[in-house]
């Protein structure tokens, strides 16, 4: 059941573009059901208004390409830091044991 409730990422994103199209009409083809715009360009439709479309697609998924990229090089280096402050504190904790050891054949 739980796994029906987690939220599906690509599923909403997929939506999202659905709704976007409804009101925009097809990209490309001129101004949309929404009085939608987009720029000159994209308003005449046309070769030219599915070209800019296109292009703009691609600007955008690259665009995302990259955020996820950095995203991903962030939390390796937040598991690389954490990493080596386990091997700090375990350090740590044994050269506290060492002490121990030591006092405990001091007695």
């Amino acid at each position: 059941m739980a796994r029906f409730l987690r939220p599906n990422i690509r599923g909403l994103f997929a939506l999202q573009q659905r709704m976007a199209s409804d009101q925009l009409g097809e990209l490309g083809r001129g101004a949309g059901k929404g009085g939608g715009a987009g720029g000159s360009i994209r308003e005449a439709g046309g070769a030219m208004g599915k070209k800019q479309a296109a292009e703009e697609e691609l600007y955008f998924k690259r665009k995302e390409q990259e955020q996820l990229a950095a995203l991903k090089q962030h939390h390796q280096e937040e598991i690389d830091h954490h990493k080596k402050e386990i091997e700090r504190l375990q350090r740590e904790i044994d050269r506290h044991q060492g002490k121990i050891r030591k006092l405990k054949h001091d007695d």
